[in-house]
């Protein structure tokens, strides 16, 4: 269904499609011999041209616990674009060596204009402010499997309907926050709580393009304390210092909104939070302890439907 097929935002996949996705990431978390050898043979080629941890290494053990092997570059100064090589020679050098490639980069559009280059499937793991489809999948997954565990009723056709999902700090420059956005707006009365300072509200094309365009419910606002208690899930951002051109409005902004112990009080019981990670201070140790501190075990669900994303593409299953 997905062989061979391009992932470089939310709406490339179908809502069925995704479902899909989720049931088989679902099965690969509970036997994780399943899958194990479909990939042997095959290569993925990861292509970072900004700093990564958890998405880079995810793919990467998605694919070795896959039986397949991996090749690429985690920064951009160690590959030839470093010479001057063009991201359209750089993917299409790649496709000639692996099977797919993952890419991240620093400028939006870079994983569109690769797509058109590349002889096998891209998959973009985060363009500039833009995009980060795979993360929403993690995201999903992890709301889905969390909601089951605490034996929610999956609605209708999707296990997202009437959820109020929060989006706390850079509103602005979140990738993961607008995939997220675009994503979960095709399913039925989701409401969404947009908490931010003014200079990083989400973008006129998210809120106006996406969310008044499909007539999802919204509300903008800078207080956290004040919508927490509403909130089923609460996605916090971390205010990312090299989206900024000026040092001093990154300090401004950087500590707008901290979770504490003493906000989580404020919360529903079944509050579900997350965070696409790395954290810098927005949510603090203390909340870790929190049975609704759930952004580790989405780490773990970002491995599986990765891995059922690449068993897919490659025509695995």
């Amino acid at each position: 269904m997905l062989k061979g097929r391009h992932l470089v935002e939310p709406g490339d996949f179908s809502v069925e499609e995704m479902e899909t996705l989720f049931s088989l990431a679902e099965h690969i978390e509970q036997d994780e011999t399943y899958l194990r050898e479909s990939c042997r043979g095959k290569v993925l080629a990861t292509l970072f041209f900004e700093p990564s941890t958890r998405t880079r290494l995810s793919f990467e053990a998605a694919m070795l616990r896959l039986g397949g092997s991996c090749l690429g570059f985690a920064e951009p100064g160690s590959s030839s674009a470093a010479k001057g090589e063009s991201l359209a020679d750089t993917i299409r050098t790649a496709a000639c060596y692996a099977d797919a490639v993952v890419m991240r980069n620093p400028k939006e559009g870079a994983a569109l204009l690769a797509s058109r280059y590349s002889s096998v499937p891209v998959i973009n793991a985060g363009d500039g402010g833009h995009h980060h489809p795979t993360q929403t999948l993690t995201d999903l997954l992890t709301i889905r499997q969390l909601k089951k565990a605490a034996g929610v009723a999956m609605a209708g056709d999707s296990p997202f309907l009437g959820l109020t999902v929060g989006c706390c700090g850079d509103l602005k420059f979140g990738r993961t926050v607008h995939s997220l956005i675009k994503a979960l707006s095709r399913c039925p009365n989701v409401k969404f709580i947009l908490i931010s300072p003014e200079e990083l509200k989400v973008p006129e094309y998210i809120t106006g393009g996406i969310l008044k365009k499909k007539g999802a419910a919204f509300l903008e606002t800078s207080r956290l304390e004040k919508v927490i208690g509403d909130l089923d899930v609460l996605y916090m951002t971390r205010v990312q210092r090299e989206r900024f051109f000026n040092e001093e409005d990154y300090i401004r902004l950087k500590d707008s909104y901290i979770l504490t112990a003493e906000k989580m009080r404020l919360a529903r019981k079944d509050l579900i939070v997350l965070h696409p990670l790395p954290r810098v201070n927005e949510i603090a140790v203390e909340v870790d302890a929190d049975p609704r501190a759930a952004y580790f075990k989405q780490v773990k669900y970002g491995m599986y439907v990765r891995m059922a994303l690449l068993a897919s593409i490659l025509g695995a299953v």
